[in-house]
């Protein structure tokens, strides 16, 4: 293999230094026509299009006529005797040859392979059934990962090198391909990772003679070094506590510790798996999701103004002054009559604040889950060009190589943080009042209705008894909640 791979680029190379010394031949001509006969003015003009085709067969030819030569040496080392000789060293005669097609970067040639009577003729240039060389066949696995439709793939493979490939054919090739992404997804987590990012994809796959909707669950930490790291992709039937559940437990039995903050959008049943998996774990409600429940509730002409008010609560320099800017904000949306607008700040806000109990050099990435959603709008690119997959496992290994692209190619270069800030940094629990995990809450004090910065909301708005990331009913810094309908400061 490494014979042809040898031949090949000698191949690809040759055009280009053809071309080249038949520029400067053709300078060197036009130079001297120009000194000898100068009057005459005569322009010679060269048809490129035909040149380049000439040279591309004339490569082609020669790759081909050098393969089947190496492979006639290969038969007579085989045979100890060259063809037609006659020795008593002879350890076996030619029978003819079979033709058989190789597709390589020069394009389509024709081997003759050697048959011999006694001896079994094994090449060590190509290998026993492959019909194309390793380069073409890692060109069309990266065309179809980058986005190439498989259609698409075909016309481009006729017009580089004569033949098409049909869609089976490419099919085939992802599967050498999803055997490294699954040792990939499944790979040993070493190390912790301080901040973990999750979110779902949804996607377009048949079921069952129908187009059915299907989920691939992401997460993306931040390692020891600072560096964003796709810690693994699942798929999931839907966004429901038992595929978070299950995607969750996979994680940490993989090797996933040292979470301190988890950033997400607020998915119930994404809550109550993290619970049971991490519970002395903050979690932090991407702030972006939760202008968009506010503006749901908010008519068009008055969108800039609650705008500006929500962000100037993101905007203050400590977790007392954004906790006290919410509910200045939750009083003046009711004062114009936006009272489910109010409502809403009222419950969420305080879950959008986790971030201010960590180093002020991180909060511009903890804020929102706007990294996860760039990546996941990436792969959605990808997704596109399919529509709807033949079933989930397709739709996981498409995902799953955009995003080890993603991670290989732009994150591994580019520090997400610096996790200097970091070391050292605790968490000051001694204002925290209660109990520091989820399960030690007591009723009293959910009954109180005094909100948390990470605590759960029921369907019909009450709020639970139940929180995450170890926060209570008063929780540390002072949290300014509702109770039966008025402002309480627990600070």
């Amino acid at each position: 293999m490494d014979k042809l791979a040898e031949v090949s680029s000698l191949s690809v190379e040759a055009p280009s230094v053809v071309a080249s010394s038949v520029e400067a031949s053709g300078v060197a001509m036009s130079c001297e026509e120009a000194g000898v006969s100068a009057s005459s003015e005569k322009i010679i003009s060269i048809n490129e299009g035909t040149l380049k085709r000439d040279l591309r067969e004339t490569v082609r030819l020669t790759v081909e006529e050098t393969l089947n030569r190496m492979l006639d040496a290969e038969a007579d080392a085989l045979c100890q005797a060259k063809r037609y000789e006659r020795t008593a060293e002879r350890a076996s005669t030619r029978a003819g040859h079979y033709t058989r097609t190789l597709e390589t970067q020069a394009g389509e040639v024709k081997l003759k392979m050697p048959k011999l009577r006694a001896v079994s003729f094994e090449t060590a240039i190509i290998e026993r059934y492959r019909r194309r060389e390793s380069s073409v066949e890692e060109a069309l696995i990266e065309m179809y990962l980058a986005g190439v439709s498989v259609r698409r793939v075909e016309d481009i493979t006729e017009a580089l090198w004569g033949s098409r490939v049909s869609a089976s054919t490419v099919s085939d090739l992802n599967q050498k391909v999803y055997a490294r992404i699954d040792e990939w997804r499944n790979r040993p987590l070493a190390g912790e990772y301080a901040y973990v990012y999750l979110d779902g994809l949804w996607l377009k796959r048949c079921w069952a003679g129908e187009v059915r909707n299907v989920s691939v669950l992401v997460a993306i930490g931040v390692n020891e070094a600072g560096y964003r790291e796709v810690l693994g992709a699942e798929e999931g039937v839907k966004e429901d506590a038992p595929s978070w559940l299950n995607f969750l437990r996979r994680l940490k039995e993989r090797g996933l510790k040292g979470v301190r903050l988890v950033v997400s959008d607020k998915c119930l049943g994404l809550l109550s798996a993290l619970m049971e998996v991490f519970p002395g774990t903050l979690w932090q409600r991407c702030a972006v999701h939760f202008y968009r429940d506010v503006f749901s509730k908010t008519p068009h002409q008055k969108m800039r103004e609650v705008a500006a008010m929500l962000k100037a609560i993101h905007a203050q320099e400590d977790l007392a002054a954004a906790e006290k800017k919410a509910g200045e904000v939750a009083f003046k949306l009711e004062g114009m009559k936006l009272k489910e607008a109010a409502k809403i700040v009222r419950a969420g806000a305080m879950e959008t604040l986790s971030y201010l109990r960590f180093p002020s050099e991180h909060w511009r990435h903890l804020k929102t889950n706007n990294m996860l959603e760039r990546s996941n709008r990436e792969c959605r690119r990808r997704t596109r060009v399919v529509g709807s997959f033949p079933d989930g496992k397709s739709a996981l290994m498409l995902v799953s190589a955009r995003l080890r692209y993603q991670e290989s190619k732009n994150w591994s270069q580019k520090r997400y943080l610096n996790p200097e800030h970091l070391r050292g940094w605790t968490l000051d629990r001694d204002s925290v009042q209660g109990a520091s995990t989820p399960g030690e809450v007591s009723s009293s004090k959910a009954s109180s209705g005094v909100l948390t910065g990470a605590m759960l909301e029921t369907s019909t708005g009450a709020l639970s008894g139940t929180s995450l990331g170890g926060l209570t009913g008063t929780s540390a810094g002072g949290l300014s909640g509702v109770a039966g309908g008025k402002e309480v400061a627990t600070g």
